[in-house]
């Protein structure tokens, strides 16, 4: 028999503002953007050419690997539950509200493709938290061409 949760998460189109230190600091993406040539003003001139797509949990979207996606329980033990308390802290507020609420409406991470590999640019927490719930998150899935020119 299988259980069925009433806890819910609504996705919505993320603000990109709000996540530019991922494409400007964080070291262990710089070398996707530089094999791929995507500069920052491609993604903000191609941001809404994004859409919502469900990602249950794996290491692909649609066929395509996902790098950083971490997606194993082995994974989010690692990389979250054992984190240090400040990058673990979010996670825990957004798990207490889902519970007292019931319901969550959360900005999508955003996922970038390009070149048959895909980047989690944004969101792991967001995505472990519906995962860990047994929920298929929606992405914000970012199609680029690379290289700086328009989008895919």
């Amino acid at each position: 028999m299988r259980s069925i949760s009433s806890l819910t998460i609504t996705w919505v189109k993320p603000e990109l503002s709000c996540e530019e230190w991922e494409f400007t600091t964080h070291p262990d993406k710089q070398d996707f953007y530089r094999r791929h040539g995507i500069g920052w003003e491609q993604i903000l001139s191609c941001f809404d050419s994004g859409r919502l797509t469900p990602y249950p949990r794996s290491g692909q979207i649609n066929g395509i690997p996902v790098a950083l996606s971490y997606s194993s329980y082995d994974d989010y033990a690692r990389y979250l539950a054992k984190a240090k308390r400040g990058y673990r802290r979010n996670y825990s507020l957004m798990e207490d509200a889902l519970q007292r609420q019931g319901t969550l409406r959360l900005p999508a991470p955003i996922i970038l493709q390009c070149g048959g590999e895909a980047l989690l640019f944004s969101g792991y927490r967001r995505l472990c938290l519906a995962w860990n719930y047994g929920m298929a998150p929606r992405v914000w899935l970012l199609p680029l061409t690379g290289k700086d020119e328009t989008c895919a």
